[in-house]
């Protein structure tokens, strides 16, 4: 499912027109995405969290010519499924 799926599947089972779901996704995402830049999580119960952790600087390998990388430290995002979405998986 891509997000033009999303906002489809929004519209059609709240009864809004596609532009107002359209809306109310980007007002998720975007919600979530502004959260997770300030260090912060979002947890919606029942489904998962999405929080951001930070990877260590490490040495990498270009494949191509086996010449060591430095890789820098950065933060990325990450997302825990929540219980009731893995035991529904099962």
């Amino acid at each position: 499912m891509n997000k033009q799926d999303l906002i489809a599947k929004v519209a059609k089972d709240v009864g809004l027109t596609k532009v107002g779901a359209a809306a109310a996704v980007e007002s998720l995402l975007e919600g979530i995405a502004k959260t997770l830049k300030k260090n912060g999580s979002v947890t919606l119960v029942g489904f998962g969290t999405f929080k951001t952790s930070v990877r260590k600087a490490r040495t990498g390998r270009n494949p191509q010519t086996g010449a060591a990388v430095k890789i820098p430290r950065r933060k990325v995002a990450r997302f825990s499924p929540g219980k009731a979405l893995k035991e529904s998986l099962n």
